[in-house]
């Protein structure tokens, strides 16, 4: 393709974090090349950016071990039908953002029929599956990093990558102003909020759901008046949500937001959180918080088999520490969640080198994001 034509990408996102991560990249793209197209596999955040979406990101959220089995056919024709699109019309550079377990293979093919490939959000090669390195080799001619630690592992490997930063520091203020939020959201200064936010898939809100909300009721009882909020990431959640909450907390003061996680997060005096992104956006606005997570009694055993790392939450990840309690399992009873969210509320009120640590992490993941994936997307095409 001539140098001079406008640049082409493809690009595939899973989940609402993936889409994010990618129409921040196209956002900072489109500064050095601002004729730039882009289409493929894409959220609506892509789609204000103005990426054409030939399928739904929520087409690719499904999680766990066993729980992704009867979607196969459906993701293996659509990845099929992708990589025979791209290969009629070759883009400059295809970028797979995160969902490992699709783009990795994706990847593979389209580098193998002389496409340029780059992987974005680095597979947890240091929390398990280590030899996943070597898919990785084989899929992607760069690798964009949201974790400084990153970099070593990569370098060892002789893999091209590039740290980036994560968007998230970026995108959250150093400082929240709750204020603001509470008025934005049309929350009272003067009552206690806490935000729920048991997570964006359908199996998700099926297992954290359920004692989020019997914890919530318990946090009632001790805290008095509190006003509870609860993000929903899209709409085919709502439903599910309110069946649970009718049958678990009826009585609690709820409200369910439209999206606006980070509103929520910024606005709350606390957070109960399923592990995830979430969890490391909640400890750059340095509140106080409980991760949890539950899932099917096979998938947690196979994952603990397999786990290299102590910790299932980002924020103890990349602090090294048990800091952030994690609640997982059979121990995310409701009384457990409830107690401990509230004894972390204590710890943070009465000891500040608890948000200083927080700021410290904030600080490290600081890069000008958008325009160093810039940078790195115009190496690999070579203009």
């Amino acid at each position: 393709m001539p140098s001079s034509s406008p640049v082409q990408l493809a690009m595939v996102a899973g989940e609402s974090s993936g889409d994010q991560l990618a129409a921040d990249l196209v956002k900072g793209a489109r500064l050095r090349y601002p004729d730039l197209t882009a289409h493929g596999i894409a959220g609506e955040a892509m789609v204000r950016e103005g990426v054409t979406a030939w399928w739904s990101s929520q087409s690719l959220a499904v999680r766990g071990y066993f729980e992704p089995i009867r979607h196969l056919p459906r993701i293996i024709k659509m990845r099929s039908d992708f990589i025979s699109r791209l290969q009629v019309v070759p883009p400059d550079v295809f970028i797979g953002v995160d969902a490992p377990d699709f783009n990795l293979g994706l990847e593979t093919k389209l580098r193998a029929s002389g496409i340029k490939t780059m992987h974005y959000v680095s597979p947890s090669i240091w929390a398990w599956r280590p030899k996943r390195i070597e898919k990785i080799r084989a899929a992607a001619d760069h690798v964009l990093l949201i974790f400084p630690f990153e970099q070593q592992i990569y370098k060892d490997a002789g893999i091209a990558a590039t740290y980036v930063g994560h968007p998230f520091a970026s995108h959250i203020p150093l400082v929240a102003n709750p204020a603001a939020a509470r008025e934005a959201l049309q929350l009272s200064l003067d009552q206690t909020v806490i935000a729920l936010l048991p997570g964006s898939r359908h199996s998700e809100i099926e297992y954290n759901a359920p004692n989020f909300f019997k914890a919530a009721v318990i946090l009632a009882e001790q805290l008095g008046d509190v006003q509870f909020i609860l993000p929903v990431a899209h709409d085919k959640l709502r439903d599910k949500i309110m069946a649970l909450r009718a049958i678990h907390a009826p009585n609690i003061s709820l409200r369910l937001l439209d999206g606006q996680a980070r509103s929520a997060m910024e606005a709350s005096d606390a957070v109960l959180v399923a592990s995830g992104t979430a969890s490391l956006e909640v400890s750059l606005y340095k509140k106080p918080m409980v991760i949890s997570y539950q899932t099917s009694a096979l998938s947690a055993w196979i994952y603990h088999k397999v786990a290299l790392q102590a910790w299932i939450g980002l924020p103890n990840i990349l602090l090294n520490d048990a800091f952030i309690p994690e609640v997982l399992q059979e121990d995310a009873t409701p009384a457990n969640l409830a107690q401990t969210l509230l004894h972390e509320m204590e710890r943070y009120a009465a000891d500040a080198s608890v948000t200083a640590r927080l700021h410290e992490l904030h600080h490290s993941l600081i890069r000008d994001t958008p325009t160093v994936c810039a940078q790195a997307i115009s190496q690999v095409m070579g203009r």
